[in-house]
């Protein structure tokens, strides 16, 4: 169960409109569900304000299907990230009401009661068009944690007039993240244009010296930009989460 939500049946509780006990019975849940094959913490809605999400790959069809069936029965919904067509398309024949999002790999099922926590954008920031799958990921987690987005598409350094002619949208932003593959240059240039929290994603997008994403990741890390913060490679999920903590401080 959400904060809001526990906040709210306290609320009741206090106006005398819920009996205690109900509330009780409400909130009567134990911190974890073992499936067996996964232990799912039920109270992290509680801890940190959203379900436990749920990493997809590796995972069987069926086996996602029924961990996601306990998230939804406490009624906030769920996420999952890395999905396959076939886990996608046992999701959906369980939720008609599931979004999917292919290009990201992500299913989401919204909760009960939709939850706004911010007003500012957070802007996604694409080098280029092969870098959309990791910024999907993250666009998905912050709609599903309440955020709004603004994706800045392609605008990569090898035409460094496409970042610039987009500097208001990024100086209206909350948060930036910035996803970028090959040489990784985009998030030192961003972060020389703005003065909000840049995070930055390098993705495993590039020839041979890329390294599957090893050489962007040490640009970034090496930035001359004073404050990038840079996640793991391809881990769009990891900077959206990110971005919601410094938002929701």
């Amino acid at each position: 169960m959400r904060r809001e939500r526990v906040r709210s049946l306290l609320d009741e509780v206090a106006a005398g409109r819920v009996p205690v006990e109900q509330a009780l019975t409400q909130l009567d849940s134990a911190p974890t569900d073992d499936l067996g094959f996964a232990t799912l913490d039920t109270h992290r809605a509680l801890r940190q304000g959203f379900p436990e999400v749920v990493f997809g790959e590796g995972k069987l069809p069926e086996q996602v299907v029924a961990i996601c069936e306990r998230l939804a029965a406490h009624g906030d919904g769920f996420l999952v990230t890395r999905t396959d067509a076939a886990t996608r398309e046992a999701m959906r024949a369980r939720w008609a009401e599931l979004e999917v999002n292919v290009l990201g790999r992500t299913a989401l099922l919204r909760g009960a009661t939709a939850i706004a926590r911010g007003t500012r954008p957070v802007a996604i920031v694409t080098a280029g068009t092969s870098d959309l799958p990791v910024a999907e990921e993250a666009a998905v987690t912050l709609d599903a944690l309440g955020h709004p987005v603004q994706r800045v598409t392609d605008v990569g350094v090898a035409g460094i007039h496409r970042i610039l002619s987009r500097r208001e949208t990024l100086q209206e932003a909350a948060v930036v993240i910035v996803v970028a593959g090959m040489d990784g240059a985009l998030p030192s240039v961003v972060g020389g244009l703005v003065r909000v929290p840049v995070i930055a994603v390098p993705t495993s997008i590039g020839y041979g010296a890329a390294f599957g994403g090893l050489a962007p990741l040490l640009t970034m890390l090496n930035s001359c930009a004073a404050g990038v913060t840079v996640c793991n490679i391809d881990n769009g999920f990891g900077a959206a989460v990110a971005a919601a903590r410094i938002l929701e401080r």
